[in-house]
């Protein structure tokens, strides 16, 4: 795995991701609050956790409708990205895969069942998604900040592949930016992590964000990096122009 110190260059957390209990991550979010909840997306519902030294953190809550099984999101996630540690790559601090007794119904009858949550803590990011503020708030960028966007997203994506990993859901949604508009890249639940010399992989089941899809993925089943220099380009190209290239998406 890359690593780097100094100079700002990207390095590897010297402190690894927590194991958090459920009834911390419960306690932090006033037990999954609607007050706290930020959003909601394809893999889950995500909510703000005020922890006891007043750091704010974002837990995600994993659906268990997913696109992909819930038990492959979180371990794509966590194993993925759990180390590393780049300024346009969003941070995870915490993590807990617990199960516990509930009763529920099951074709007419009441049984006892366990039932496993997977979440996701992250350092919070204030200004949320490139796409809350290009297409919703229309917050007001000239294009210095746009340039800076693009060159923080350009910069993360650099660094990602040089562990090497494929992101493959790369979209306005999936930036985030921070109250000095640098943007972060999130949501790994779809990455692919490859071996040293591996240059790409196949696969039968493609999923990701219509729109944004590289055809060779879409068509062929076909993964590499050049899948997300494909998503990279609409994304400057939304960006730049402050318009939805695949409008509905």
């Amino acid at each position: 795995m890359a690593t780097g110190a100094g100079g700002g260059q990207p390095s590897v957390l010297s402190t690894l991701p927590k194991n958090l209990p459920l009834d911390f991550l419960k306690t932090i979010t006033d037990q999954f609050s609607d007050e706290r909840k930020i959003g909601t997306g394809a893999f889950g519902t995500v909510y703000m956790g005020l922890m006891p030294d007043g750091q704010i953190i974002t837990v995600k809550k994993l659906a268990e409708n997913s696109p992909i099984a819930r038990e492959k999101a979180f371990a794509n996630e966590v194993q993925n990205i759990m180390a590393l540690h780049h300024e346009n790559v969003v941070k995870l601090v915490g993590y807990c895969h617990e199960g516990q007794k509930k009763v529920v119904l099951n074709n007419g009858r009441y049984i006892v069942a366990d039932i496993v949550e997977s979440l996701l803590c992250h350092e919070y990011v204030p200004r949320g998604s490139l796409q809350k503020n290009l297409f919703e708030l229309h917050t007001k960028m000239d294009w210095n900040i746009r340039f800076n966007i693009i060159k923080g997203i350009c910069n993360g994506l650099h660094f990602v592949h040089s562990i090497p990993i494929v992101h493959m859901d790369l979209k306005p949604e999936n930036i985030l930016l921070d109250d000095n508009m640098v943007p972060k890249i999130a949501d790994f639940g779809l990455s692919r992590l490859f071996g040293q010399e591996q240059t790409r992989m196949n696969t039968q089941n493609v999923v990701g964000s219509y729109g944004y899809i590289a055809p060779e993925y879409l068509y062929r089943g076909e993964i590499s990096t050049k899948s997300d220099i494909y998503s990279l380009g609409l994304l400057i190209m939304e960006t730049t122009t402050g318009e939805k290239n695949c409008p509905g998406t």
